[in-house]
């Protein structure tokens, strides 16, 4: 099935967000892997948006990140819980929105161009921890509450009991 690539950069947030969850719903109809949903994901959210970074870090191990499905420029490989601003929402299991990251106490710059980020939690069906999606941006708060409100409905999926192997 060929896609064409929405770029909502032109459009109110809100609208932009409702556009691209259009095209992920009809993209992913029928999958449940939760691979498969990271990173088309990331794909339609960093292409949609033109974000710097736009992708997952899997909990794999029980203190340690590791880079998931993402678009961008190379990211950092391991990141332990309780550092730079994906360990720091991993381990408070909550949104952090940095409007500026050089500002960021302990920020890990894996992209010296990164300005803002924002990190939303990413629970399984059992309301576990399993992934964080982390997306970062050329310019100054470009994260805001409506980006956390629709970014954590999107993450939301994965809680669905399809995506979480309670087996």
């Amino acid at each position: 099935m060929a896609e064409t690539q929405l770029d909502v950069r032109g459009m109110a947030k809100a609208d932009g967000y409702r556009a691209l969850e259009s095209q992920l719903d009809a993209v992913l109809e029928g999958i449940d892997d939760p691979i498969a949903i990271m990173s088309t994901m990331s794909c339609v959210l960093h292409l949609g948006f033109g974000h710097l970074w736009t992708g997952f870090y899997r909990l794999t191990q029980p203190n340690r990140l590791i880079v998931g499905p993402y678009q961008g420029t190379l990211g950092c490989l391991e990141i332990e819980l309780g550092r730079g601003v994906c360990g720091t929402a991993a381990a408070k299991k909550k949104t952090i929105i940095v409007p500026d990251v050089h500002a960021f106490p302990g920020h890990i710059a894996c992209d010296a161009s990164s300005r803002s980020e924002i990190v939303v939690p990413v629970f399984d069906a059992r309301g576990e921890l399993t992934a964080v999606l982390d997306i970062d941006s050329r310019e100054i708060a470009t994260f805001d509450d409506e980006d956390q409100r629709q970014l954590e409905r999107w993450v939301a999926r994965f809680a669905k009991p399809v995506l979480g192997r309670t087996s």
